[in-house]
């Protein structure tokens, strides 16, 4: 492949002309190539996004935090996403567009996760859906790809489920990562296109991305895995306590102060609006 095809072909920063699908995601696991993918809420932010060539945008039921203000995934509803949803497919033109099934969504039946992904994809626009939990999900797994609708998958720390879980504790260690495992292969096996891992031992995301023929993406859950996903909040320093996994790539919160605190001094002294600001 010249440099200029594989320029254009890449995932990350990719040229070409269309949206990123789900075969794009296989074939970069088959050439070794890894990408980012990052969560969305808004037209504004997608945008800046898709145009820094983030190739995946998760609208991850953690709006229910960073949007919407509660403590958990747990309160958010398929009501509360899909204008969400919308605005990212909005915003944005190359980017494959996940949206998150929130709790209580889809675990009843294959039917109800049936109708809560039509939504996402007939009223908000969405490309793929995303849903958490292994092998007792699988019969949902294969509704959905049955129905046209590619499944991401999510295991490990599957925040839906904190509550038996206990907390949010790393997910895979010991005789469980066996289980987890298993859990990986039965969601290839029913047509996930990939799997996220969150919160589990680097070694054991490693083996189960090499034992894989779909991609893997991580989250706090080492190198090893094909993607990393990250909270956009998270990454932009607009989290006061992030988790141990997330790495802060800019101080957000605190610029945004600086430049409030700027304007409204500004607005006290009289110095805004200048003449230059003004109509005349």
């Amino acid at each position: 492949m010249s440099s200029v095809s594989a320029a254009s072909t890449a995932l990350y920063g990719g040229t070409s002309g269309r949206r990123v699908t789900v075969r794009d995601l296989a074939t970069a696991k088959e050439r070794h190539e890894k990408w980012p993918m990052v969560t969305a809420y808004d037209a504004m932010t997608a945008k800046i996004f898709d145009e820094a060539g983030i190739p995946v945008l998760l609208v991850g039921d953690s709006a229910a935090m960073v949007v919407y203000g509660y403590d958990s995934t747990l309160p958010v509803t398929v009501d509360d996403l899909i204008p969400l949803t919308a605005a990212v497919v909005r915003g944005s033109s190359r980017a494959l567009v996940v949206a998150d099934l929130p709790f209580a969504s889809y675990q009843a039946s294959p039917q109800q996760a049936l109708e809560a992904a039509a939504r996402f994809m007939k009223e908000a626009g969405a490309h793929a859906v995303k849903l958490e939990g292994g092998r007792r999900v699988l019969s949902q797994v294969e509704m959905l790809v049955s129905a046209g609708v590619p499944v991401m998958a999510h295991i490990g720390l599957t925040p839906q489920s904190v509550n038996v879980l206990g907390g949010y504790r790393v997910q895979g260690r010991g005789q469980s990562g066996d289980e987890l495992m298993a859990d990986a292969k039965a969601l290839e096996h029913a047509g996930a296109f990939a799997v996220v891992l969150e919160c589990v031992p680097a070694e054991l995301a490693e083996r189960v991305t090499a034992s894989l023929s779909i991609p893997t993406i991580g989250i706090g859950a080492g190198g090893g895995t094909d993607a990393q996903v990250l909270v956009w909040q998270d990454l932009m320093g607009l989290t006061p306590h992030p988790a141990k996994f997330v790495k802060k790539y800019f101080d957000l919160a605190g610029e945004m102060g600086r430049a409030v605190r700027t304007y409204a001094d500004e607005v006290v002294s009289g110095a805004f609006p200048a003449p230059e600001h003004s109509y005349h």
